[in-house]
Protein backbone atom coordinates (compact mmCIF):
# COMPACT_ATOMS: atom_id res chain seq x y z
CA UNK A 1 0.00 0.00 0.00
CA UNK A 2 1.35 3.47 -0.87
CA UNK A 3 1.11 5.84 2.13
CA UNK A 4 2.40 9.11 0.09
CA UNK A 5 5.03 10.86 -2.39
CA UNK A 6 7.39 12.39 -1.41
CA UNK A 7 10.61 14.35 -2.51
CA UNK A 8 13.96 14.75 -1.47
CA UNK A 9 15.86 17.89 -1.97
CA UNK A 10 18.80 17.73 -0.65
CA UNK A 11 22.73 18.02 -2.59
CA UNK A 12 24.25 15.04 -0.43
CA UNK A 13 23.24 11.37 -1.90
CA UNK A 14 24.52 9.93 0.94
CA UNK A 15 21.98 11.22 3.32
CA UNK A 16 19.42 11.31 0.07
CA UNK A 17 20.25 7.27 0.33
CA UNK A 18 19.67 7.07 3.44
CA UNK A 19 16.37 8.80 3.62
CA UNK A 20 14.77 7.47 0.78
CA UNK A 21 16.04 3.32 2.27
CA UNK A 22 14.03 4.09 5.35
CA UNK A 23 10.68 6.13 4.03
CA UNK A 24 10.61 2.95 1.60
CA UNK A 25 10.56 0.89 4.17
CA UNK A 26 7.14 2.40 4.90
CA UNK A 27 5.49 2.18 1.89
CA UNK A 28 6.34 5.81 0.94
CA UNK A 29 7.36 6.61 -3.13
CA UNK A 30 10.76 8.84 -2.70
CA UNK A 31 12.14 10.70 -5.65
CA UNK A 32 15.25 12.92 -5.23
CA UNK A 33 16.44 16.36 -5.81
CA UNK A 34 19.83 17.54 -6.03
CA UNK A 35 18.79 21.47 -5.62
CA UNK A 36 16.06 23.89 -5.74
CA UNK A 37 15.69 23.88 -9.56
CA UNK A 38 15.92 20.42 -10.13
CA UNK A 39 13.28 20.34 -7.07
CA UNK A 40 10.56 22.98 -8.60
CA UNK A 41 11.01 20.70 -11.76
CA UNK A 42 10.35 17.50 -9.65
CA UNK A 43 7.59 19.41 -7.48
CA UNK A 44 5.28 20.46 -10.80
CA UNK A 45 5.90 17.08 -12.33
CA UNK A 46 5.55 14.72 -9.43
CA UNK A 47 2.85 16.88 -7.08
CA UNK A 48 3.94 15.48 -3.48
CA UNK A 49 2.53 15.21 -1.00
CA UNK A 50 5.50 16.28 1.00
CA UNK A 51 8.84 17.85 0.65
CA UNK A 52 12.18 17.36 2.74
CA UNK A 53 14.27 19.69 1.98
CA UNK A 54 17.83 20.77 2.94
CA UNK A 55 18.97 24.28 3.61
CA UNK A 56 22.71 24.45 2.81
CA UNK A 57 22.93 23.11 -1.49
CA UNK A 58 24.48 25.16 -4.17
CA UNK A 59 24.32 28.41 -1.72
CA UNK A 60 24.32 28.33 2.11
CA UNK A 61 20.76 29.39 2.41
CA UNK A 62 19.18 27.88 -0.82
CA UNK A 63 16.38 25.73 1.15
CA UNK A 64 15.98 28.58 3.16
CA UNK A 65 14.91 30.77 -0.06
CA UNK A 66 13.30 28.26 -1.73
CA UNK A 67 11.04 27.20 1.36
CA UNK A 68 9.50 30.67 1.37
CA UNK A 69 9.13 30.52 -2.27
CA UNK A 70 6.92 27.16 -1.91
CA UNK A 71 4.55 29.20 0.86
CA UNK A 72 4.24 31.67 -1.32
CA UNK A 73 2.90 30.05 -4.48
CA UNK A 74 -0.12 29.25 -4.55
CA UNK A 75 0.06 25.77 -6.01
CA UNK A 76 2.74 25.00 -3.46
CA UNK A 77 1.78 26.42 -0.21
CA UNK A 78 -0.33 23.35 0.78
CA UNK A 79 2.50 20.85 0.69
CA UNK A 80 4.23 20.45 3.97
CA UNK A 81 7.63 20.96 4.28
CA UNK A 82 9.79 19.24 6.79
CA UNK A 83 13.49 21.00 6.43
CA UNK A 84 16.56 19.26 7.39
CA UNK A 85 19.90 20.47 7.78
CA UNK A 86 22.82 19.88 9.60
CA UNK A 87 23.35 23.87 10.15
CA UNK A 88 23.00 23.48 14.30
CA UNK A 89 26.08 21.54 13.89
CA UNK A 90 28.20 23.58 11.70
CA UNK A 91 27.11 26.82 13.24
CA UNK A 92 25.95 25.87 16.59
CA UNK A 93 22.35 27.70 15.80
CA UNK A 94 19.24 25.48 16.54
CA UNK A 95 16.31 26.61 13.95
CA UNK A 96 13.83 24.56 15.26
CA UNK A 97 12.18 27.09 17.06
CA UNK A 98 11.71 29.23 13.88
CA UNK A 99 9.69 26.74 12.40
CA UNK A 100 6.08 28.11 10.77
CA UNK A 101 7.27 31.86 11.25
CA UNK A 102 5.55 32.98 8.56
CA UNK A 103 7.89 35.10 7.13
CA UNK A 104 11.58 33.44 7.99
CA UNK A 105 11.14 30.28 7.87
CA UNK A 106 7.83 29.12 6.73
CA UNK A 107 8.03 25.41 6.78
CA UNK A 108 5.86 23.14 9.18
CA UNK A 109 8.51 20.69 10.57
CA UNK A 110 12.49 21.06 11.55
CA UNK A 111 14.97 18.61 12.03
CA UNK A 112 18.49 17.90 12.41
CA UNK A 113 21.27 15.96 10.95
CA UNK A 114 22.21 13.36 11.09
CA UNK A 115 19.00 12.40 11.20
CA UNK A 116 17.24 9.75 13.53
CA UNK A 117 15.45 6.81 11.43
CA UNK A 118 12.25 7.22 14.05
CA UNK A 119 12.65 10.82 14.25
CA UNK A 120 11.84 11.00 10.64
CA UNK A 121 9.13 9.06 10.45
CA UNK A 122 7.64 10.35 13.12
CA UNK A 123 7.69 13.97 11.53
CA UNK A 124 6.96 12.15 8.08
CA UNK A 125 3.80 10.33 9.27
CA UNK A 126 2.72 13.51 11.28
CA UNK A 127 2.82 15.98 7.93
CA UNK A 128 1.58 13.13 5.83
CA UNK A 129 -1.48 12.22 7.65
CA UNK A 130 -2.54 15.99 8.20
CA UNK A 131 -2.38 16.37 4.30
CA UNK A 132 -4.88 13.57 3.57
Amino acid sequence: MQEGKILIIDDDPDISEAMTVVLESKNYQVSVARNSREGMDRIQAQKPDLIILDVMMDTPQEGFTLGRQLKEDPKTKDIPVLMVTAVKEKTGLDFKAEAGDETWLPVEEFIDKPVKPQILLEKVGKLISKRK
